[in-house]
């Protein structure tokens, strides 16, 4: 979804399906405006129903719409306190739209009737007391401007830069430093943790540290699978950190089997590729691409369902027979989440002639639920989960499995910026680094964010179809 602020003005268009198809040139010539926010999403929480696509809105005070990436551990005590406290009615079960009301609540109490950045910077401060998790936001406040922050332990990632402009500097935040440089902006610096930064109407630049800040340990798994090879966050080259994961996977596999057997080296596209590449030059091997991939199939281990998932990777992938047929092949992905894919991907191999397949993870096992904004919640249906290496070699049916070690992958962000000295990696450890999240939340997680729980809710949600609310802002559909 995408909202701008044109004057007094504010216009949204949002749907589910692909930015290309649910933004035509006729949608994106109404969104018009000195200002604006968009946001890509998959669920993390809810169903997929367009009502839970983002910037979310509320009229007051002053007219706010957020956007947010991460995940709150602490939603249903906020949606309780929202309701009977602060007297706020929530229309989803969304963490985000909790979130921003929480921040206009925290706003709203400041009582004034113009706004200055010492009171966005206050009610930023109000959401990092009531709210817990990996957040990374950014709010439009119509008729003052934008305001970005980041969680106190800088879990999900948020970096800003600037350009110069017709009438002046202007300022983009994003996710990630490669959408700042394919609009020319250039990066300034990554929000740091518990900091608020805020660009006024005018152009001007505020910050402020909101709230003491923890630890700084970013989500590890950003650099494993989310982010673009070609981002850096928080300075660290999401590229190199991939090219030292395959490295140091090389060289664990030469300790544990100095006199492999292995032929040719073949990633599982697209995410693997870096790391399968230095693994083949540091094991002196062939590098192969032995997939084709269908581009137009989304990410399999977020799709909400177990037989979507298992149709997909068969639309995904078509084998190469020409680089498998009697041989001996190492396939390297970035991780094993659920298993649906390398189990397909392995068997696929061997119906190309492969002699033998051997699987390698540039991540750990992940044996864990994430609760802090990746959709892998319920511990039940992660492959890993109770199993030793062994038995998870045996499920996915490869020859032999290998994994990275996580004091390996650690280091290999780690060495990119070694003032970060920790980083967030509780799907490799069970380690909940805000010290909130406890077996029965665990437990809650897996009863209500499990494949069976997801299919209820899209039945729920197709039965009573969503009502768009235009209010005094103009939805573009």
């Amino acid at each position: 979804g995408i909202m701008t602020s044109d004057g007094g003005k504010l216009n949204l268009r949002k749907d589910n399906g692909l930015v290309k198809d649910v933004f035509r040139t006729r949608h994106m010539r109404r969104l018009t405006g000195q200002m604006g926010i968009g946001h890509v999403r998959y669920p993390t929480a809810g169903s997929s129903s367009p009502a839970l696509a983002q910037p979310f809105y509320v009229n007051s005070p002053y007219g706010l719409s957020l956007v947010h990436n991460g995940n709150l551990t602490n939603t249903k005590e906020l949606l309780r306190d929202l309701f009977k406290e602060d007297l706020r009615h929530i229309n989803t079960d969304s963490d985000s739209e909790a979130l921003l009301n929480v921040f206009a609540h925290e706003l709203q109490r400041r009582n004034k009737v113009k706004a200055t950045p010492e009171d966005v910077f206050a009610a930023v401060a109000g959401v990092h007391n009531r709210c817990r998790g990996g957040f990374a936001c950014v709010v439009m406040i119509a008729g003052y401007g934008l305001v970005g922050f980041r969680d106190r332990n800088g879990i999900r990632p948020l970096v800003f830069g600037s350009r110069e402009g017709e009438n002046g500097k202007e300022y983009m935040l994003s996710s990630e430093s490669v959408a700042l440089d394919s609009q020319g902006f250039t990066v300034e610096r990554d929000v740091a943790p518990g900091e608020a930064v805020f660009i006024d109407v005018k152009g001007n630049f505020h910050s402020q540290l909101c709230t003491e800040p923890g630890e700084h340990t970013p989500c590890i798994f950003e650099h494993v699978y989310f982010a673009r090879p070609d981002s850096l966050m928080d300075s660290i080259s999401v590229y190199k950190a991939r090219l030292r994961m395959g490295e140091r996977l090389a060289d664990k596999l030469l300790r544990q089997r100095p006199d492999h057997d292995i032929d040719v080296v073949i990633p599982i596209p697209d995410t693997s590729r870096t790391s399968a590449l230095e693994l083949a030059n540091r094991l002196g091997i062939k590098y192969r691409e032995g997939f084709v991939k269908n581009r137009y199939i989304g990410r399999t281990f977020i799709m909400p369902g177990q037989s979507q998932r298992r149709k997909s990777v068969k639309q995904k992938l078509n084998a190469i027979e020409l680089e498998f047929r009697g041989k001996n092949v190492l396939l390297v992905d970035d991780s094993i989440v659920r298993g649906t894919t390398c189990q397909q991907i392995i068997q696929m191999a061997r119906e190309a002639g492969a002699n033998k397949v051997y699987f390698a993870s540039a991540a750990p096992a992940i044996r864990y639920p994430n609760v802090y904004g990746i959709d892998m919640p319920s511990a039940s249906e992660l492959i890993a989960a109770g199993k030793t290496d062994e038995e998870i070699e045996k499920a996915i049916g490869a020859d032999w499995l290998i994994y990275q070690d996580l004091d390996d992958l650690v280091a290999t962000a780690s060495e990119g910026n070694p003032a970060i000295k920790k980083f967030e990696c509780s799907v490799f450890n069970g380690e909940y680094i805000t010290g909130d999240v406890d077996e029965i939340y665990l437990r809650r997680l897996e009863n209500t964010r499990n494949d069976n729980a997801k299919k209820s809710k899209k039945k729920k949600s197709s039965q009573h179809k969503e009502q768009n609310l235009v209010s005094d802002f103009q939805n573009d559909s």
